[in-house]
């Protein structure tokens, strides 16, 4: 391994990796709370690419990271006017949210911010001490729809704290992929990784990009590993075996119940989906991890597929998920959410 000089201050350093597979190049970092995994060929690209990945990590964290006193929605939650302006980029990322919300009925919500720093997740989980008491009595979310958004003017409910956990990692992914294949301006391809939320650009290697899916920590139970094959699209992973903590006598963790304010309580204590963008496969994981059997009969709706694991380890697979290790997934089913819909404005 070795370290790849960076020339942005303030950020974690590159580190080159060596991978079993050829004819490609692959760096990682922390960032976001989470690690980002940077896969190019042809190789001599990579520089450009993770310059591409920089710009855009950086910026998204500006825009929508909640545990920066300094960032936009940071600033967002603190002001006491109904009405605030927005930065293009902020605007895209609460628009997605909320055209998440309309499209899983509600299942995944960006006015969770109150319950989860009532459940103790007020600060980047790193930080976050895992002993305490509850803060208030969990109560349900304001919902989405007392948010409004038209255009950069954004109006909600006073009070309501909003969080973009269940598609801002998404929509970095597919921002960042996007940007590192215009950096590179050949033909090649792009994978990026945040924390095993996968999006590719370009043209993928022979045979697709070869994706491990699995559980965080991995260590948790390796049968429930599988490798799988992308040529285009995305994967994103929800799980709730890694951000937890306790609060009182409670084990809980950090995907909310919108309907409740508290931690989800269904069968799956992961889920994996692939779909055409990184956001909406984000948002569809979140939803099946909060709904349970409601959500997967939603799921098998839209045509996606999805690999469920239980609590006991079992796994489900739904839709178009292939059976075998190294099998190939393909997606050829509209976006709903991600950067290719037209419905991301005056959502409401």
């Amino acid at each position: 391994m070795s370290v790849l000089t960076r020339s942005e201050e303030g950020l974690a350093a590159w580190q080159s990796l060596q991978l079993e597979e050829p004819g490609v190049a692959v760096a990682e970092r922390a960032a976001l709370g989470t690690t980002a995994r940077v896969v190019v060929w042809p190789p001599p690209e990579l520089e450009h690419a993770l310059d591409a990945v920089d710009r855009e990590l950086m910026a998204l964290d500006a825009q929508a990271s909640r545990f920066r006193e300094d960032s936009e929605i940071s600033k967002l939650n603190r002001s006491n006017g109904e009405v605030f302006f927005l930065s293009d980029g902020l605007s895209e990322a609460i628009a997605m949210a909320l055209a998440a919300a309309h499209w899983t009925a509600g299942l995944v919500d960006p006015t969770v911010g109150n319950a989860l720093v009532t459940w103790g997740y007020d600060r980047d989980f790193a930080e976050l001490g895992l002993q305490g008491q509850l803060s208030t009595v969990p109560s349900p979310a304001p919902g989405y729809r007392s948010v409004h958004i038209d255009g950069r003017l954004v109006r909600r409910t006073p009070g309501t704290v909003l969080d973009l956990g269940a598609t801002a990692k998404g929509l970095g992914s597919d921002r960042a992929a996007q940007s590192a294949i215009r950096a590179i301006g050949r033909t090649g391809g792009v994978l990026v990784s945040l924390g095993g939320d996968v999006a590719v650009a370009g043209q993928s290697p022979a045979g697709g990009w070869p994706v491990r899916v699995t559980e965080n920590p991995a260590s948790i139970d390796a049968s429930t590993t599988q490798d799988v094959r992308l040529i285009h699209g995305a994967l994103a992973t929800s799980s709730v075996t890694c951000r937890h903590w306790k609060r009182g006598q409670r084990d809980v963790h950090h995907i909310i119940d919108p309907r409740t304010g508290a931690p989800a309580e269904g069968p799956w204590r992961t889920a994996t989906v692939a779909a055409p963008s990184c956001v909406t496969a984000n948002a569809a994981s979140t939803a099946l991890i909060v709904g349970g059997d409601e959500a997967e009969q939603w799921l098998l709706a839209t045509g996606l597929a999805a690999r469920l694991v239980a609590y006991d380890g079992s796994i489900r697979l739904l839709g178009p998920w292939p059976l075998q290790d190294g099998g190939l997934i393909d997606i050829a089913v509209p976006d709903a959410v991600g950067p290719r819909s037209r419905a991301l404005r005056n959502v409401s």
